[in-house]
């Protein structure tokens, strides 16, 4: 990473409950325009993570600051304000509403944006164009992830974070959503990816964290994550496609 970071997370302690830390001082650092992977064990705190950069999760110790602004807790509308789209893992769609629907959503705090940005968004995902008036209930798993990646770019955030988007979809579905995301860094927008997919994942990403039991336990490139020895042998459940 060349520059100061458009996005940070520094020693976040964060939790649902109470009392009970599912981050326990994770850092996290993106830079302008890169692909970041995070990585682990089921339980590791990958989504956790996510949300709570996002205000989702309460964070009880640390900051999050975007280009050196500090948002920790900061509501999720008001950090897409600023440039920070996100896609949760579940429920990212409204089922009841067509695919240009879902868009408008999108940009309902600027709804001027809409034909613009409509056609950007199109050119990505050229499904959504071709189907617009179909109700998003009615799309396959795939073509649903599509969508809700499509609505977070509406916005024309600087920063993309996606949590699981290959999960529940066959092999060749979660290829074509790796290859949407790899078209979305490549027009400049910095992407966060939660993956369960670790092969996927560190094949196309810049850099990786690898979490385990609330902190960061490896980081370096992508590649170079996919065949480092310690963490395949470490964490085998998670990587052991990546041999």
């Amino acid at each position: 990473m060349s520059g100061a970071p458009v996005l940070r997370a520094e020693a976040l302690v964060a939790g649902y409950v109470p009392g009970v830390d599912i981050l326990r001082g994770c850092d996290l650092v993106l830079g302008d325009g890169e692909l970041v992977g995070i990585i682990g064990p089921n339980g590791a705190g990958k989504s956790t993570l996510v949300k709570a950069v996002v205000g989702l999760v309460p964070v009880r110790d640390g900051r999050v600051s975007l280009r050196g602004r500090d948002v920790t807790g900061m509501p999720a509308h008001r950090l897409v304000e600023l440039g920070v789209g996100y896609v949760p893992q579940t429920a990212n769609v409204f089922p009841s509403l067509t695919i240009e629907e879902n868009l408008q959503m999108g940009v309902f705090q600027k709804p001027r944006l809409f034909d613009e940005r409509f056609d950007v968004v199109a050119e990505l995902f050229p499904l959504l164009g071709e189907r617009r008036k179909q109700r998003a209930g009615s799309l396959s798993g795939g073509e649903r992830q599509m969508v809700a990646m499509g609505r977070a770019l509406m916005m024309d955030p600087q920063v993309l974070l996606l949590d699981e988007p290959s999960a529940g979809l066959s092999p060749a579905v979660q290829d074509e959503v790796f290859d949407r995301i790899a078209d979305i860094h490549r027009t400049g927008v910095a992407v966060v990816m939660v993956e369960q997919n670790a092969r996927r994942c560190l094949q196309i990403c810049d850099r990786a964290y690898v979490l385990d039991q609330g902190r960061n336990a490896y980081t370096g490139q992508g590649r170079q994550l996919l065949h480092d020895p310690k963490v395949v042998e470490l964490y085998l459940g998670t990587l052991a496609r990546a041999r």
